[in-house]
Formats: structure tokens, C-alpha cells, sequence
């Protein structure tokens, strides 16, 4: 009997760098393989996304993990991805007012800070997220900006900083409301997930599974939250967690 049903793993920082680093295809190929036994056996849970990437992103990584069975979640909360049917589904609650919220916010920070280097990234629906090169200048003078600006206008944005990104996120939509979502519709026990992440926005993964695991790359904060920490970073790091989550299967944890 399999310790666990699914594990819902991050990308950025778990799978992938949050950079611009090269994929370590060697580990996400041996990912990739233990997707394939899982959904053939069925002796192993199935590694899927909760990623705070635009929708195209998780569907290509759904692909490259060989993860065929199991939906995964992009835009930090915003869809539910199946790639047995290739439906792409949004949260039901948001609305063309908050579409319209969206699309108002870019178009000042497309006036305001497009001519300063920040750029918003390409193929998001309900959020906005955006880059420079000088991550410092994001966090210390665009975050609040973009706080402040979002309080007066009411619009109903969560603004937050990844490794290197500022997320702009619809306040009633995260991570955990889309985990709630995946668990309703394919019928999931929460018992029975276990759950990887980096970042203070993965506490949403942490709280809706039954074991959590970090790579070594983690900051503090989610550390703290973890049942174990992996020794190596990245993708080598949840290759890592894998083997831990296995050998609880095994040994009947």
C-alpha cells in the first residue's frame, strides 16, 4: 500500500531554477521516469505542479515530468491544468471585474515603470508578475509602490516577492484555494499528499498535505515548516525527497 497518493511539488526553486539557469534534464529526466512507473505500477505517487508559472509553462512541464494522469495547478492558484484532456480550467469565482482589475494594473505599469526596465511577464490571465534586472530596485522601491498604489485604487491584489519576481495576485486566489479545488474535483485525501515547496507562498502546499518535504534551497521561513530538508538543492533536491517519500511507502510509514 502506497504511503501516498500524489505529491504537489513547486517549480520554481524545487524543479527549476527561478532563473535563467539551464534545466538539470539529467534529474528531471529520473523525475520523469519515476512519473512513468508510478502511472504504470501504481506503486509510487505521481509528482504534479503547483506553480505560480503561466499556464503554457506547466503544461510543458507536465510533459517533460511525464505526468499524464494528474492535474496541476498554474498562475499561484489561478488554474487547474488536466493533461488527460488538455482542459484548461480557471477558477470559477473570478469575474470581469476582477479580469478588468488585471488588465488596469498593467496598463499603469506598463506607463510607469516598462521605461524604467520593468517588464511584466508574458501570458498570465488573472495576475500580474514582474522582472528586473536589479532584483534590489523590485524589492525596495516597485513592491511598495505597487502595495500602495493597489491600496488607493482598491484593486484586490496580493503583492509579494519571489527570488527574483514581484506577484501580483488576486487576494482570494492562492495556491491553497486551487489544492482545495484539485482535492474536491478528483476526489483526493489530503491524508494521503505530500507536498514539496521553497518559499513562504508554498506554506499553502505545507498546510493542505499530510507530509512536506524542501530542497536544500529553501528559505527559512518554509524550512521551518518542513518534515524534512533535503541535503542538495533544486531539482537534485526533490529527486532527494522522492527517495524519502519511497522508502516511507516501503516501509510502511
Amino acid at each position: 500500500m502506497n504511503r501516498f497518493d500524489a505529491i504537489i511539488c513547486d517549480n520554481d526553486g524545487c524543479l527549476t531554477a527561478e532563473d535563467t539557469s539551464p534545466f538539470d534534464l539529467a534529474a528531471l529526466s529520473r523525475i520523469a521516469e519515476h512519473n512513468a512507473i508510478a502511472a504504470r505500477d501504481r506503486d509510487r505517487p505521481v509528482l504534479t505542479l503547483c506553480s505560480g508559472r503561466p499556464i503554457p509553462f506547466v503544461e510543458a512541464m507536465c510533459r517533460l515530468l511525464a505526468n499524464d494522469v494528474l492535474p496541476a495547478i498554474a498562475e499561484n492558484g489561478v488554474w487547474i491544468y488536466d493533461p488527460r484532456t488538455n482542459a484548461m480550467e480557471l477558477d470559477p469565482r473570478i469575474n470581469t471585474e476582477h479580469l478588468e482589475a488585471v488588465h488596469e494594473m498593467e496598463r499603469w505599469i506598463a506607463a510607469d515603470f516598462e521605461p524604467k526596465g520593468v517588464d511584466i511577464q508574458p501570458g498570465k490571465r488573472a495576475s500580474v508578475s514582474l522582472w528586473h534586472a536589479d532584483t534590489e530596485y523590485l524589492r525596495t522601491t516597485v513592491c511598495d509602490t505597487i502595495r500602495d498604489r493597489a491600496e488607493r485604487e482598491a484593486w484586490p491584489f496580493r503583492v509579494s516577492m519571489t527570488w527574483f519576481y514581484i506577484n501580483c495576485d488576486l487576494n482570494f486566489i492562492t495556491k491553497g484555494t486551487a489544492i482545495e479545488r484539485l482535492i474536491e474535483r478528483d476526489g483526493l485525501d489530503r491524508t494521503r499528499l505530500a507536498g514539496i515547496g521553497d518559499t513562504p507562498s508554498d506554506v499553502a502546499i505545507a498546510e493542505r498535505v499530510a507530509w512536506f518535504g524542501c530542497p536544500a534551497n529553501a528559505s527559512p521561513e518554509i524550512r521551518e515548516r518542513a518534515d524534512y530538508v533535503a541535503s542538495k538543492p533544486e531539482a537534485q533536491g526533490v529527486l532527494e525527497l522522492l527517495n524519502v517519500i519511497d522508502a516511507m511507502s516501503v516501509a510502511g510509514e
